[in-house]
């Protein structure tokens, strides 16, 4: 007999990923297709034409489809509603990859699906009320309260990379405020504010690509040698405990997991503690970690945690 799995695909900017995985969340096969800028609907057609030939090479006996997407996700009834300011469409994303697959499936905002992937599989089980904190491209959140993760009225709660960093140096954010936490903490940030301020420091020997980002970890391994890459690592640590500390203000978390290409290898972690008010963070009894699963598997989890939870009540703790 075939042991039950569960289907996961992750829809990031630049590539599609499926992956196959049991209930324990070992991954027992996945692929990977790019998939470039696309409008939701061509988006929604790439993963059709994926799943179909993904599902026809099953390992195991697959109970239920989920997906972790960019945007707004009206979870509940399966929509995806927005993926950026630019492309907004209201697209019953669960029903059609449902009818595609035979099977049932459950959607969500991505870094929310990871948090679930965080409760099934990480440091988080059993938890009731805490944070989660995604620092990679971008910086967002998932914020648990009672064991139920808050949407918001719009199902966009937890775009805390939108909120003020407390560096002030005028780093442009998209979402039209200068020196949100995003433009000084994230991987597309840190590549933004070393362009701002490279003329500031002539003998820098960070390398700036004339194509492609500035890494993260170019920079923080020039943290002791180079002035530029100390202040572009301090800067981006000061906004994300501060970050932190509004968040421990706004909703008491027991713990707060951090995760994100940014945060790999835990470099990152002890400059925020360095900043961070040891009053304001007494009651965070579990501390601030980092999460136990690979940055590269994380996304293809959260789907998978999807389809795991799928008609269950949301209460996951």
């Amino acid at each position: 007999m075939m042991n039950k799995t569960y289907i996961g695909i992750d829809l990031g900017g630049t590539s599609l990923k499926l992956g196959e995985a049991d209930g324990a969340g070992k991954i027992l096969r996945q692929t990977s297709v790019p998939s470039g800028y696309l409008t939701q609907r061509e988006s929604l057609d790439l993963t059709e034409r994926a799943l179909g030939a993904f599902l026809a090479r099953s390992v195991g006996k697959p109970a239920a489809v989920g997906m972790g997407l960019l945007g707004r996700i009206d979870s509940g009834r399966g929509l995806w509603l927005e993926l950026d300011h630019d492309r907004r469409e209201e697209l019953p994303v669960a029903e059609i990859l449902s009818k595609r697959a035979g099977l049932p499936c459950y959607i969500d905002n991505d870094v929310r699906s990871a948090a679930k992937a965080e409760l099934l599989f990480g440091s988080a089980g059993g938890l009731k009320n805490w944070a989660y904190v995604n620092v990679g491209t971008g910086v967002a959140a998932a914020v648990f309260s009672g064991g139920r993760p808050v949407r918001g009225g719009h199902f966009n709660a937890g775009e805390v990379g939108h909120t003020a960093s407390g560096v002030g140096f005028h780093a442009p954010c998209s979402c039209g405020r200068p020196d949100c936490v995003e433009p000084v903490a994230s991987g597309m940030g840190l590549d933004l504010c070393a362009r701002l301020l490279a003329p500031e420091f002539p003998d820098t020997k960070l390398k700036i690509p004339e194509s492609g980002r500035v890494r993260a970890e170019d920079i923080f391994a020039l943290y002791g040698e180079d002035p530029l890459c100390r202040t572009l690592t301090d800067n981006a640590a000061k906004a994300l405990a501060n970050l932190l500390m509004n968040l421990v203000r706004f909703c008491d978390p027991e713990k707060i997991v951090l995760c994100g290409g940014v945060m790999t290898g835990g470099f990152l972690l002890d400059k925020i503690k360095a900043y961070l008010n040891r009053f304001t963070m007494r009651y965070v009894t579990g501390g601030i970690v980092l999460s136990p699963i690979p940055p590269q598997d994380i996304g293809v989890l959260g789907a998978c945690a999807n389809a795991i939870m799928y008609n269950k009540e949301e209460t996951y703790a």
